[in-house]
C-alpha cells in the first residue's frame, strides 16, 4: 500500500469516526456510522463490480439504499440491502417504490454478519476496516466462485484485493477495492 492510499484509508476512516460522534449512530447494534455514499461513487462500485441485469447485489450496511436501488434502476439487476437501523430500512423501500423498482429490490433489517447474503452475486460494502476483516470468513464461504465485492475506501483484512480504483468524488478521493470469490 503506497502513502496516497494509506492516507485516504485514514481520512476516510476519520470522517466515519467523526460522523459517529455527530449522532449519525444510534441504534443498538450499530458498529458503523451511516455516511452516505456519493452518488457518483455509487456508480462507480457498481461498474467496477461489473454488475448486469443477471446479478443480484447485496449491500451490506446499505443506509438509505442507494446502492441497491442503482443497482436495479440503472444496471437492471436485482439488490438487497441488510441494513439495523429500521427508520432506514423503512425509508429505503419507499425511495425504491418511487423510483419504479420496488419490484427487484428488497431491504432487510439484520444483522450483517448473520444474514444469510448466499444468493448474491454481487457483495458491495462501506463499513470499517475491523467489520470488513470479521466479514471475510463469511463472505468466502457463504458467496459462489466467481461473486465479485467491492469495498468503499477499506480492505477486507489481509485479503489483497485483484484491484483498486482511486475515485475522484465531489469532495475528496475514494479508494474502491475489487474482489472475485475463488473456487473452494
Amino acid at each position: 500500500m503506497d502513502r496516497l492510499e494509506r492516507l485516504i484509508r485514514l481520512c476516510a476512516a476519520l470522517g466515519l469516526l467523526v460522523a459517529g460522534w455527530m449522532g449519525c449512530a444510534r441504534v443498538p447494534g450499530v458498529e458503523v456510522p451511516y455516511v452516505q455514499t456519493p452518488s457518483e461513487v455509487v456508480m462507480e462500485m457498481l461498474r467496477l463490480a461489473r454488475v448486469t441485469p443477471e446479478d443480484v447485489v447485496y449491500d451490506l450496511g446499505s443506509g438509505d439504499g442507494r446502492l441497491v436501488i442503482a443497482a436495479a434502476r440503472y444496471f437492471g439487476a436485482r439488490g438487497v440491502g441488510i441494513e439495523l437501523d429500521p427508520a432506514l430500512v423503512a425509508e429505503s423501500a419507499k425511495i425504491a417504490r418511487r423510483a419504479g423498482v420496488g419490484e427487484r429490490t428488497r431491504f432487510l433489517q439484520q444483522d450483517i454478519f448473520e444474514a444469510d447474503i448466499s444468493e448474491a452475486t454481487g457483495v458491495t460494502m462501506y463499513l470499517s476496516p475491523g467489520v470488513n476483516a470479521r466479514l471475510r470468513s463469511k463472505l468466502q464461504s457463504q458467496l459462489e466462485p466467481g461473486a465479485r465485492i467491492v469495498s468503499h475506501d477499506f480492505p477486507i483484512g489481509d485479503w489483497a484485493p485483484e484491484r483498486v480504483v482511486q475515485f475522484k468524488g465531489p469532495d475528496r478521493i475514494h479508494a474502491l477495492s475489487l474482489w472475485t470469490v475463488s473456487p473452494r
